[in-house]
């Protein structure tokens, strides 16, 4: 049987480290500056509250009629608001939360823990895992307190833990308890769980608390703040909450963190963290990183002369070259080799495989459409004899998916397009301008199959 390692250590080595005061000559330790007290103090300048706005849209049963010959027109709207927390995870203000506090906000503010607040856009999420990534609008060169980010299996069962967040909207609060679990597995049969492989705290998590970090008692994060169980007649469970483990947070940056995401550029390469350097876990065919010769399972060492030492940096790295180009040295093998990059742009990108060039955010003639522009992608121009010209498509169309997925961003459609190879085929869903008369525009809705170039 395998000895049980404790933490009572860690409480004391804290209060040893803890600031001092004379009294009467002699050095007298504060008790009460202990471990999760110091750790409170390292993470809080990290700990953001979060406020959201939702414009929401009712659906009358006349609005279907008014559409048909007036356009989007009729509909009435409300606002709703909400609050949650979230942390910060770089130093260019780069902020995680949950999916589900942010997911249908049309403005996001944020707080941070000295009453600064800042105006934040929603740069990406992931629905299956509730995570998603917000970046401050804030003054160029201006930096943040980040929080450290533990690796992703230093977890220890019944370890003291810190949940800190903003509940009931009531500011920054913090409380304590211990890893009651390390992995919550889906239920089975009458079981009322169903919590993929989340972490248990007895630490309180109530409204609020979403988003906000579950931190271990060196200031590390180990989780984000999720939920809080409630049984079938909703009573709420004592002490059972829960938390999105650092191992799925790990995984979410990876995808988060590259130029893609960031910076509208497809560079073809998933990067994540590996043993002592960064790994390329996976490279897009026909991408720029594969016709470097890239490939999946190399070690990066160096981006353009520096070590990156976490995704973030390395993304940052990764566009900092002259026309988009970055010089990656690794290790295969035993070998080191030097591979040479040359990002392209989304819009490129686009236009290289269909022919076509893309707007996000519609001219005003086009902004009667039966869904909302920030949900469509507007056709500027078509190449002449290029895949979408020989498919019909024309300039004035909107875009609505591709291949069944949301075009609500150049990205979205790029992030399709990457993965179809030359011969391939996309079903792109539009809405079509059709004049009826010179008073009355008519939208039709249909799919079109364009073939990849």
């Amino acid at each position: 049987m395998k000895p049980i390692r404790t933490i009572c250590g860690l409480a004391t080595v804290g209060a040893l480290l803890a600031t001092t005061r004379l009294a009467g000559g002699a050095a007298e330790a504060d008790v009460r500056r202990d471990a999760a007290v110091l750790a409170t103090e390292q993470v809080l300048p990290s700990v953001v509250n979060i406020a959201t706005e939702s414009v929401i849209e009712y659906h009358e049963w006349y609005d279907d009629l008014l559409r048909r010959f007036y356009g989007r027109q009729g509909s009435p709207m409300r606002e709703e608001q909400s609050l949650g927390s979230g942390v910060i995870i770089d130093d260019e203000g780069y902020v995680l939360t949950n999916y589900h506090v942010v997911r249908r906000a049309t403005r996001i503010q944020v707080k941070l823990w000295d009453g600064r607040e800042y105006e934040a856009e929603q740069i990406v999420a992931t629905e299956g895992t509730d995570v998603a990534l917000l970046k401050l609008k804030s003054k160029p060169g201006e930096k943040f307190k980040a929080i450290r980010i533990a690796p992703d299996d230093d977890l220890l069962l019944g370890e003291t833990v810190l949940a800190l967040g903003n509940p009931y909207g009531l500011g920054g609060a913090v409380t304590k308890g211990i890893l009651s679990s390390k992995n919550r597995r889906p239920s089975k049969g009458n079981e009322p769980l169903d919590v993929q492989d989340w972490l248990q705290t007895d630490a309180a998590i109530n409204p609020g608390n979403s988003g906000g970090p579950l931190v271990n008692l060196r200031g590390e994060l180990i989780g984000l703040n999720v939920a809080v169980y409630m049984d079938e007649q909703g009573q709420r469970g004592m002490g059972v909450g829960f938390s999105i483990p650092v191992k799925q947070i790990s995984a979410a940056l990876s995808r988060f963190f590259i130029p893609e995401v960031t910076d509208s550029l497809w560079f073809g390469a998933q990067i994540k963290p590996g043993a002592g350097s960064l790994m390329i876990a996976s490279v897009q065919s026909g991408s720029p990183a594969a016709k470097s010769g890239l490939r999946s399972g190399d070690q990066l060492l160096e981006v353009n002369g520096h070590r990156p030492q976490n995704p973030m940096v390395c993304n940052r790295l990764l566009v900092s070259g002259e026309n988009h180009s970055c010089s990656l040295v690794v290790a295969r093998g035993s070998e080191h080799r030097t591979f040479n990059v040359r990002l392209m742009s989304l819009e490129d990108l686009v236009r290289e495989k269909l022919g076509l060039t893309l707007l996000e955010g519609a001219p005003k003639p086009a902004r009667q459409v039966t869904v909302p522009v920030s949900e469509s992608l507007y056709i500027e121009e078509v190449d002449k004899k290029g895949p979408a010209d020989v498919a019909g498509l024309q300039r004035g169309y909107m875009v609505t998916a591709i291949e069944g997925q949301k075009a609500n961003s150049l990205r979205a459609v790029a992030v399709v397009l990457a993965e179809a190879k030359k011969g391939d085929t996309v079903n792109l869903s539009l809405v079509v301008p059709r004049r009826l008369g010179s008073s009355y525009v008519e939208f039709r809705q249909g799919t079109v199959a364009v073939e990849v170039r």
